[in-house]
């Protein structure tokens, strides 16, 4: 780690450092719970199903009242139906908690979507099971009802960073706490694992009883702002791009408030206002309109569109992909599709920490996506070895993973915190919520069309299309790329002229 980053994270206080893990660990477990469900599809489909000894034992209302479905097809089927069902009822969700999450108190907002969701999945996996309530309509129900409920989520987690830790090093720090999606499925599927003997709905007893438990936690310990403790802190990192002019030391979007520095226990922070004006009035939440107006918010929003398509296609198709495939045991297979998330933890680190020293999002972005394509038509071609496997699957995931958590989090930070806001200020989670909603629509909608494609073509068909999709979000952000490439240029004649 660079000096200067030490000499950043030692400027944070406790106060950082909690805020930084209720967060981090509030969506660790919303994503092991979700991980779950994918992880506990064959028991599942089985249970659904009848099998010979339950025909052949069993009578006829048994069969009536325990069994959904005629066979396992039918039963796969329906669960792809629901991952859509969920996929677009989260990015509907998103749309709306993101506009709640700038008028209501991000911790009351954060502690439903964490308890309301926990409930849901206890009801879906294990109060169903437990009283032999099978229904596809109340299935169907209660995962709409856990898409809204954990849509809550992921724009007040990230509005609260976006409050506690400044812009200067801001992709860094978020490229770090990015990787609680990827924590998350490796707890998801370390906690199924080690109780699906015993029943799926024990998998989902635990997870859901965790997830509601870290919701009261969240509840009685988070402070949503360092206005809550009455400070307001811009902290500085040491990560600043080297200077060129009087400018060049702004953030990436800054919407330059009038502050004034003092020291509190002999920690730099920055008052709201100087201490002699009156008080302002508080900043008012910006409309959905405005907010999807504002500069960068749609071209990244469907360049994220494009790109969690191709990131949940991994997340909800990987393990099937490599037990179909290769032939590989289930278990090896789900093993082994945890390297994805490896490389995409590392990649968003790496990633941002690069974005930070730059000053500029776009270049990065668009070269690490320009290296997926590669990565995307190298890993269709691997060879039926784990270790090649292993080592084509991270370095997939630092290209591609790396991207998308930078555009959900840092970027989604940067574009909620910019000038344009200058009047109101109360847009983080608005905007964070339009960008991971469109995303999530493109990842609703491409999950039938991998199923589509690898049943009429095959799954070298899909890997093409998963490059196309990843083109599809460097042509997006083409716009904004030519603009900070311009403005890098021009900030370099300017140190030579300086020189």
């Amino acid at each position: 780690m660079p000096p200067s980053c030490c000499g950043c994270l030692s400027q944070y206080t406790h106060h950082h450092l909690v805020a930084f893990l209720l967060t981090f660990f509030s969506y660790v477990l919303l994503h092991a719970s979700r991980k779950t469900f994918s992880n506990v599809k064959v028991s599942i489909s089985a249970q659904w199903t009848p099998s010979v000894q339950n025909v052949s034992l069993s009578p006829g209302e048994t069969w009536e009242d325990n069994h959904l479905f005629a066979d396992e097809k039918q039963a796969t089927l329906f669960l792809g139906a629901l991952d859509s069902i969920f996929l677009f009822s989260y990015a509907v969700g998103l749309y709306l908690s993101g506009v709640i999450g700038d008028r209501v108190n991000l911790r009351y907002v954060l502690c439903v979507g964490l308890c309301g969701s926990a409930a849901v999945e206890f009801v879906f996996g294990t109060l169903t099971e437990w009283l032999h309530i099978y229904n596809i309509y109340l299935y169907c129900g209660l995962w709409v009802l856990n898409g809204l409920l954990q849509s809550a989520v992921w724009p007040c987690v990230v509005a609260v960073m976006g409050n506690w830790f400044g812009k200067t090093g801001r992709g860094f720090i978020f490229g770090l706490w990015s990787a609680c999606a990827s924590v998350g499925n490796i707890l998801g599927a370390f906690l199924a694992s080690s109780v699906l003997k015993y029943g799926y709905e024990y998998a989902f007893l635990v997870t859901s009883v965790v997830q509601f438990a870290g919701g009261v936690v969240v509840f009685f310990g988070l402070l949503t702002s360092p206005k809550e403790v009455g400070l307001s802190l811009e902290a500085e990192t040491g990560l600043n791009p080297v200077e060129t002019d009087t400018d060049s030391h702004r953030p990436l979007m800054s919407d330059e408030e009038n502050e004034v520095e003092v020291e509190v226990y002999g920690r730099p922070y920055q008052s709201v206002q100087q201490p002699d004006e009156p008080l302002a009035e508080p900043p008012r939440a910006i409309g959905f309109c405005q907010a999807f107006c504002l500069p960068g918010v749609l071209p990244y929003s469907l360049a994220y569109a494009c790109l969690k398509l191709v990131n949940y296609s991994f997340f909800f198709w990987l393990p099937f992909y490599l037990s179909n495939n290769y032939g590989w045991k289930e278990a090896e297979a789900d093993r082994l599709s945890v390297w994805y998330d490896v490389g995409g933890i590392i990649g968003g680190t790496v990633q941002g920490l690069i974005s930070d020293f730059m000053g500029k999002r776009a270049p990065v972005l668009a070269i690490s996506l320009a290296l997926a394509m590669g990565a995307l038509v190298g890993y269709s071609n691997s060879p039926n070895d784990k270790l090649i496997n292993a080592a084509l699957l991270a370095t997939t995931g630092f290209f591609i993973g790396g991207p998308s958590n930078m555009i959900s989090s840092a970027i989604s930070a940067d574009l909620g915190r910019q000038e344009a806001l200058r009047g109101s200020q109360e847009a983080l989670a608005t905007v964070t919520g339009i960008v991971d909603g469109t995303g999530s629509i493109g990842a609703a909608g491409g999950q039938y069309l991998v199923s589509l494609i690898e049943s009429k073509l095959g799954w070298m068909c899909v890997f093409y299309f998963f490059v196309v999709m990843t083109g599809g979000s460097i042509v997006f952000i083409t716009p904004l790329l030519i603009k900070e490439v311009r403005a890098m240029w021009r900030d370099r004649q300017a140190l030579h002229r300086q020189l």
